[in-house]
């Protein structure tokens, strides 16, 4: 396995193991039993970090919580999707976009939300890794990237 910090295969390696300690335990504890496996779980992710600040690969922390949220949305049966907005969801809003998912998706949804007010309106969705870009300022650029190209015969 190479160093690189771009290398999924490590990051996946990772967020398997802590899958595995996950697996042992559920959260939150109701009982001293619980609570023992609590604190174990959560030694095994400190050994875990320690494991890969001393492979040099703490650069793959995102790497790694992106692949764990990936696994456990292959193991149950809701995905979680990011959605950003300009502005805060009202509850209609919110439960429209939910339902239009889960019909789409054919799974249950859970929302991340994200505000962002420079996307100046619309929606970006971010579905397993992919990205879904239907914000307004993402439609800005390619009207500049299409009138570029139409006067200057070549993109931005």
């Amino acid at each position: 396995m190479s160093n690189s910090p771009k290398d999924p295969t490590r990051a996946e390696i990772y967020a398997r193991s802590l899958i595995a300690e996950e697996q042992k335990t559920k959260l939150p504890p109701k009982d001293p039993a619980q609570l023992d496996q609590a604190i174990k779980f959560l030694s095994e992710v400190f050994e875990t970090l320690v494991t890969m600040r001393s492979n040099n690969d703490l650069g793959l922390l995102d790497q790694v919580v992106s692949e764990y949220k990936n696994i456990l949305d292959s193991k149950t049966d809701v995905i979680q999707v990011k959605c950003t907005t300009a502005v805060s969801m009202d509850d209609q809003l919110r439960q429209a976009v939910r339902v239009k998912l889960e019909k789409e998706l054919n799974t249950a949804v859970s929302l991340v939300e994200n505000v962002d007010p420079s996307i100046l309106g619309g929606i970006v969705l971010e579905i397993r890794g992919d990205r879904y870009d239907a914000s307004i300022r993402a439609q800005l650029m390619n009207v500049k990237e299409a009138l570029y190209a139409t006067y200057f015969g070549s993109d931005v």
